[in-house]
């Protein structure tokens, strides 16, 4: 829906659909076509207290730091990955990526599987795969805060927005 304010056109089309709702109808397409299983983890939250009619937690608090946001099966291989989004349109902050989070990384990358993160730079609209091994690579070889916008452009796959399914990461899996 396109709509004008001071004069500015304003394109409300895309309003609540970000990464992790199309990630999750991503998910559903591959489960329903047995392509894949892949499942958004659990945070694990220790519940103290909910309301009377349990269904709101009151007080908690995170038992343990989480990994990944996805993880599952697909071709017989492990999968691992998160989905991140930035409004910056000119680099990803690297303090996005927690320091357990990359310790995780390194370690399924060690066990041979597969992990990446799927990166949206919501101001531009683009959707990029960032394989575990590069973001390692990227970490060890600059001392940066950030990683550039060109970065993604050179050295990471597109993924682009589709009706069904929502983005077919899987796709470029194939290929890496």
């Amino acid at each position: 829906m396109l709509t004008f304010k001071n004069n500015k056109m304003i394109n409300y089309g895309n309003r609540g659909m970000n990464l992790e709702y199309d990630v999750n109808l991503t998910n559903q397409y591959y489960m329903e076509k047995e392509i894949a299983l892949i499942y958004k983890k659990p945070v694990p939250i220790k519940v103290l207290k909910v309301n009377d009619t349990k269904t709101r937690i009151k007080d908690g608090f995170y038992e343990q730091k989480s990994t990944l946001d996805y993880n599952g099966v697909y071709k017989g291989k492990y999968i691992e990955f998160d989905a991140k989004e930035t409004n910056s349109k000119t680099s990803f902050p690297i303090a996005n990526i927690h320091e357990h989070q990359i310790n995780h990384i390194k370690n399924v990358l060690k066990y041979q599987g597969i992990v990446f993160l799927l990166v949206r730079f919501n101001k531009l609209n683009k959707t990029y795969l960032l394989s575990g091994k590069d973001l390692i690579n990227f970490l060890n070889a600059y001392q940066r805060k950030s990683i550039p916008i060109d970065y993604f452009i050179k050295n990471c796959q597109t993924i682009e927005l589709k009706y069904s399914p929502r983005l077919d990461y899987l796709k470029i899996i194939d290929i890496l």
